[in-house]
């Protein structure tokens, strides 16, 4: 039994080695299937009515495609028509922010203010190399979100082309019993996924309508864009929130005051509070057959060992292992004896004698 479980362990490492040898690949197909779920039923609503399996996968695609370029202008074009606005606000809001400073009880002085200015232009220059090596890594990290992006959508076309024929093909790959045993947890597999990625939208729709009533009440402007940049955030656990959270922030610094700002920083961290501790738990853990507690503690350890993307694949990964042990546990319980036949012929036969 050792032996075996040695074997597992090594053979558990193996395959982590692999794929993050391989995580150039692996990442674009990860993101692929988040994206199938959320258009697999459409596709299959248009295959069941007598659409041909290309002629739908290529219509959801183009869709996706275009809700996508919707969403994007949605935030981008009125961001861009209040554009000068939100320039002047900034540019006053730093004026305001330098006059306090020069106030009790910093008592900063005009002449303190250039020089700190002064201090980080040299180290600016100083570190000029630096800059470059920073602006090349993230125009890499942007050509490499762009790859991943285009591959996905590809991938996804696929899927939801040939999706159904690829359990039928594995199981004619596999031998003995485990034609029947891999396809039975890839379809479980299957669901959960499609369970976490519906339940993260239901997360993000909530979390955008009481964040946006919130910025609606207190007359923020751009709060259609906010709104819409916290829906989409949520799908991107911890950071997404911070970068949603800060973006709101400052608009309301920058357009109704400080005052403002505090208060919608406080209405993002009571919304941030319940998703994290009330929304997130419960409507995973309904969806997924997980405890609200093993949740948490997967989103943690996942963010602790690999950052964003641990804590976007903490959960799936978790009902991934459940759905296996699961399985598992099926199919080593002991079977039922069978129950005694009193109306079989064996049963006759013993009456009569």
């Amino acid at each position: 039994m050792s032996a075996e479980l040695l074997l597992i362990l090594v053979m558990t490492a193996v395959v982590l080695w692999l794929l993050g040898r391989m995580w150039s690949v692996v990442w674009p197909l990860i993101v692929a299937l988040f994206i199938t779920t959320l258009t697999w039923p459409l596709a299959r609503f248009l295959r069941r009515h007598g659409w041909r399996p290309a002629l739908a996968a290529s219509v959801v695609t183009v869709l996706f495609l275009v809700l996508a370029a919707a969403v994007v202008a949605l935030i981008a074009v009125p961001v861009a028509s209040q554009s000068g606005e939100l320039t002047d606000g900034v540019v006053d809001g730093i004026r305001e922010l330098r006059d306090w400073a020069a106030g009790p009880p910093l008592n900063i002085g005009e002449d303190q203010v250039s020089g700190a200015f002064e201090d980080a232009v040299d180290r600016v220059q100083k570190s000029a190399g630096s800059v470059v090596t920073a602006v090349v890594s993230g125009v890499s990290t942007v050509v490499n979100g762009v790859i991943t992006a285009v591959l996905a959508l590809f991938l996804m076309f696929f899927f939801l082309k040939d999706g159904p024929r690829f359990l039928p093909w594995l199981a004619r790959q596999l031998p003995g019993r485990l034609a029947t045993d891999v396809p039975t947890v890839a379809a479980r597999s299957w669901d959960t996924l499609g369970s976490f990625v519906r339940s993260q939208a239901v997360v993000g729709l909530l979390d955008a309508v009481l964040i946006g009533l919130g910025l609606w009440f207190l007359d923020v402007p751009l709060v259609l864009p906010l709104a819409v940049l916290t829906f989409v955030s949520a799908f991107v656990p911890i950071v997404g929130a911070l970068f949603a959270g800060f973006v709101a922030v400052l608009i309301a610094l920058v357009s109704n005051g400080l005052t403002d700002a505090l208060i919608v920083l406080a209405i993002i961290v009571v919304v941030q509070q319940l998703e994290g501790n009330v929304f997130q738990p419960i409507i995973q853990s309904r969806g997924l057959g997980l405890h609200a507690g093993v949740i948490l503690l997967a989103v943690t350890l996942g963010g602790s060992l690999a950052g964003i993307v641990g804590s976007l694949l903490a959960v799936p990964v978790a009902a991934f292992v459940a759905v296996v042990w699961n399985y598992l546990r099926e199919q080593l319980a002991d079977p039922a004896p069978p129950e005694a036949d009193t109306d079989g012929p064996q049963a006759g036969a013993a009456a009569s004698s």
